[in-house]
């Protein structure tokens, strides 16, 4: 155990909570549905506070990358690829906050063991599709995700019927489709977790502005934790945290007795105390806070807690085309390209290519020298982009560690990220942008160039699920394994990162798993719960 000293503890909380936590993520806030659902009481704490919205979400200053909820402070040194310091998102929803809606399943074809993806690492999924599926269906429901079935269905993620209709393509997003139609591929509408009813006027209703992927959403339209599940969970008891920053997990023997937490403006110290705990903080940040509280000591994968990280393999290549796109700065990031996604077995594994707005014009100008500011922005109306998502290998060497000699204002060891892709992952993706061009000067591009993406918005891995003790800190039901009141619902859990966004997938796990905490899986109730829900919101 690594108890925090009687002087650095200021109080403790009398009232325990049946279950305690720690994220307000998509992980956090799905598992905590699953939990008051289940009538338990919850506690949430956030090192985050809540993002207003308004008017302001549209300046050109709100991309995520330049608001305030991109914090610095946390420390995160990185090594390989991308070197220096990370910020990381300190709000409450998390990342999804700032995400561009799309809402994917992982393929069923994802569960299977795939020799050119797994290889030496002992990455295997111990549930299957079906197993998720009904959890997916459930997170569509509360999310209200918008979609249409793949017009050349090859996997069962392609035959789902969502609980609403897509809109129609807006102009750029057309212009993709049937230049990749007209190239042979067999492109299909990108599920969204966007509410896109009504007359576009009101508050909660898409205006299609285009200020979506990489912004708050201005309207509270994009259906992600702080918007879609926390103001009801709120409603119904859960106690949420905010501005507090967990930086410890304590335990003595096989179960965690505390969390410590510390308010972000009083600096007051304070033990959290539930029956049990989840951890939902990030595959960053939950790798971060088991190491720095000693859990690998507790698990027999110890030498593995925090390894295997992924972030997807990602490069954006952007078409300039000679004259303006109608709706270029609407939101049309709607279509998908799966036809190099390898289902089948006798198929490469790479990825999928999917449409993406222009960049943020701030970010633009925060990025170009004073005098160019103005610049670019002409040319956003010229511009749309494809986005290449290749999966990338469980590396063991790919990890979050944290120093032995310095910590942060906190007192948190600080950590330490490692990246490296392979050359696989990295051949997967230039054939994946090399597809994307072929389909943007199909469209009429006159110039293509590329942008590699530096961040870790799709990280998954570090805390992996799976059947052998040995190599995996979570069991089937990602419970830690050594601690008997210690579950994991963020991304850390997954084994290995398929090639779409992972946050639906996220959701659904979180959901299985608090649903189990809560009292077991009764079939069909989580659906029903959340279309319940979803219809009382």
């Amino acid at each position: 155990m690594l108890p925090a000293s009687p002087a650095a503890v200021r109080r403790r909380t009398k009232h325990e909570p049946d279950v305690v936590v720690i994220g307000s993520g998509v992980g956090g806030s799905m598992a905590a549905h699953a939990l008051i659902g289940a009538g338990l009481e919850v506690l949430m704490l956030e090192r985050g506070v809540p993002v207003e919205r308004g008017e302001h979400n549209w300046d050109r200053d709100a991309a995520f990358e330049l608001s305030p909820y991109f914090k610095m402070e946390s420390h995160y040194r990185l090594r390989g690829e991308t070197r220096g310091r990370k910020g990381t998102f300190q709000c409450v929803g998390g990342p999804s906050v700032f995400y561009g809606g799309v809402a994917l399943r992982l393929r069923a074809a994802d569960f299977d063991r795939r020799a050119e993806i797994v290889r030496d690492t002992a990455a295997a999924w111990p549930v299957s599709y079906d197993d998720l599926a009904p959890y997916y269906r459930a997170a569509e429901e509360l999310l209200g995700v918008v979609g249409r079935p793949s017009r050349h269905p090859v996997d069962p993620a392609d035959t789902v019927v969502h609980p609403y209709r897509a809109p129609a393509l807006r102009g750029p997003a057309r212009l993709i489709r049937d230049a990749a139609a007209g190239l042979g591929l067999k492109p299909s509408h990108l599920p969204l977790a966007i509410d896109f009813e009504g007359d576009g006027t009101g508050r909660g209703t898409c205006m299609q502005c285009g200020t979506c992927d990489g912004y708050a959403c201005a309207v509270s339209a994009k259906r992600e934790p702080s918007t879609a599940i926390l103001p009801a969970l709120v409603a119904k008891g859960l106690r949420v945290v905010s501005n507090t920053v967990a930086v410890r997990i304590l335990w003595r023997g096989r179960r965690i007795a505390g969390v410590v937490g510390i308010d972000r403006t009083s600096g007051r110290r304070t033990v959290y105390r539930g029956k049990r705990y989840i951890l939902a903080a990030g595959a960053l940040g939950s790798a971060h806070l088991a190491l720095a509280s000693g859990l690998e000591n507790a698990s027999p994968a110890g030498e593995w807690v925090g390894r295997c990280l992924m972030r997807h393999c990602n490069m954006i290549a952007f078409g300039l085309f000679p004259r303006p796109l109608a709706g270029s700065r609407s939101f049309h990031k709607q279509v998908g390209i799966f036809d190099h996604y390898g289902i089948r077995e006798d198929e490469p594994r790479r990825g999928v290519i999917q449409s993406i707005q222009p960049p943020p014009p701030g970010l633009i100008a925060n990025r170009l020298p004073a005098f160019m500011a103005n610049v670019a922005d002409p040319f956003i109306d010229r511009c749309t982009g494809l986005l290449s998502i290749a999966e990338d290998e469980p590396r063991p060497e790919n990890r979050v560690g944290v120093s032995r000699t310095r910590s942060d204002r906190y007192g948190i060891p600080r950590a330490i990220v490692t990246h490296r892709y392979t050359r696989r992952d990295l051949a997967a993706r230039r054939y994946l942008v090399r597809v994307a061009k072929d389909v943007l000067r199909a469209a009429g591009a006159w110039a293509t160039p590329t942008f590699r993406i530096h961040t870790f918005s799709h990280a998954v891995g570090t805390l992996r699920m799976g059947q052998d003790p040995a190599t995996a800190p979570l069991d089937a039901w990602c419970r830690f394994r050594g601690l008997d009141n210690l579950w994991v619902t963020d991304g850390s859990f997954m084994p290995r990162s398929g090639a779409v966004n992972p946050s639906l997938t996220i959701a659904a796990n979180a959901l299985r798993v608090a649903e189990r905490i809560g009292g077991g899986r009764r079939k069909g109730r989580i659906v029903r719960y959340a279309r319940l829900v979803r219809s009382q919101a």
